[in-house]
């Protein structure tokens, strides 16, 4: 275990994706543009993990296990993780660190067939952060996503994480409030909404309510053209003081209706939402340089297919998700955890949401609220990890 001052100098380390590191049989398999066809040919778990993962003294976090492989069957192989700390379950490997814990801690995630052929494996590196890392400081929180944001549920355990004693004030910013969000909690979450609708969506006659509304981020020009204007947002409706940190859980709708059978279609969707999540993180990079913005990966799917039965019919399945999910989630890795982008981030949103129990028996893709939780405590930790930094965000005003 290293001092606490080393784990918090290595958060801006590459976010390199583990699927290259993956072998199959001594292998070294495919690479992440062979042809789902060839990868149905010579089976490969795609294990895939960032470089780093964060928790936070007495809060529970880990892996679970379907999360992090390309199978439809998950409970026909066997995890084993090395590290000297947390318990492994047939689902998941699970961890509440302590004090004496704080540090990094090598991981090391190895599955094996029924009989024991060692089929994959990927490292990762935990670090754990004690429960009042950023104590004194101020921050301004910006959130922007889609319905999961939108539900509030996720942003009000982010502020219940960091309302608790000795712990960094988190100021929430965003125009949004619904009903379900505690006071104080705030964000630009709308449900169905995508990076291509941050970007560019005007809407000329309003109505008041977020089903009819223009982007937060999309004004009129002096020529009356509808203009991507981060710089405006942040004078209107942060009383001109840029955020600190802004995180972003989208994807999910740019991508969903894919065709999950082509690689080829998966990747050129993928590619279609880069270019417009390029064009926000651009925008905010101009109108905020100080401020880290965070990139979530994508949740994972309801383990259930009756799930998506019951929400799609047979219009979409639990597999075909699951492919398009996992590519996307390999692709992010690889566009957004470059350590040379020292005001990037990624959030490891899709490693401890439960694909069981923290979704309901009747949505494919949203949580239920424990999942809900799961996904705050992971955006906290991550935050925690940002303000531990040694160019440490900037206090809020």
């Amino acid at each position: 275990m290293h001092p606490i001052s080393t784990s918090i100098r290595r958060v801006q380390r590459s976010w390199v994706p583990l699927a290259f590191a993956v072998f199959l049989a001594g292998v070294w398999q495919p690479t992440l543009g062979t042809a789902w066809a060839q990868i149905a040919a010579e089976p490969s778990l795609r294990l895939t993990l960032p470089s780093e993962i964060y928790a936070v003294e007495g809060i529970e976090t880990g892996i679970y296990f379907d999360n992090v492989v390309l199978t439809k069957t998950p409970g026909t192989y066997r995890f084993q993780v090395d590290c000297q700390l947390g318990t492994v379950t047939p689902r998941r490997w699970a961890l509440t660190p302590t004090a004496a814990d704080l540090g990094d801690h090598a991981v090391t995630l190895s599955v094996t067939d029924s009989a024991g052929k060692a089929l994959a494996t990927a490292e990762t590196t935990l670090t754990v952060l004690p429960a009042q890392q950023g104590s004194g400081q101020r921050f301004r929180l910006l959130v922007v996503g889609d319905s999961l944001t939108h539900a509030s549920a996720y942003p009000n355990e982010i502020a219940r994480q960091f309302a608790a004693a000795e712990n960094p004030t988190c100021q929430m910013l965003g125009t949004h409030r619904p009903a379900s969000a505690m006071p104080g909690v705030a964000h630009e979450g709308y449900g169905g909404w995508t990076w291509q609708r941050f970007v560019s969506h005007y809407e000329p006659e309003p109505d008041g309510t977020h089903r009819k509304r223009s982007s937060p981020f999309v004004f009129l020009d002096a020529e009356g053209k509808p203009t991507l204007n981060v710089t405006r947002y942040m004078e209107e409706a942060c009383d001109g003081i840029p955020p600190d940190v802004v995180v972003f859980m989208l994807g999910i709708n740019d991508c969903f209706s894919a065709d999950p059978d082509s690689l080829e279609a998966t990747d050129q969707r993928i590619d279609q939402m880069f270019s417009h999540a390029d064009r926000l993180i651009s925008a905010f990079r101009h109108a905020a340089p100080q401020a880290k913005l965070g990139i979530c990966l994508t949740t994972p799917p309801n383990a259930r297919q009756a799930a998506f039965e019951a929400n799609y019919k047979d219009r979409y399945s639990r597999w075909g998700w699951k492919r398009i999910q996992h590519r996307l989630v390999e692709r992010q890795l690889e566009r957004f955890g470059s350590d040379k982008d020292q005001q990037l981030f990624i959030v490891p949103t899709q490693l401890y949401l439960d694909p069981i129990d923290g979704y309901p028996a009747n949505n494919g893709v949203h949580p239920n609220a424990m999942g809900y939780q799961q996904i705050g405590r992971t955006i906290a930790a991550s935050l925690k990890a940002v303000l531990a930094t040694d160019d440490s965000v900037p206090k809020g005003q």
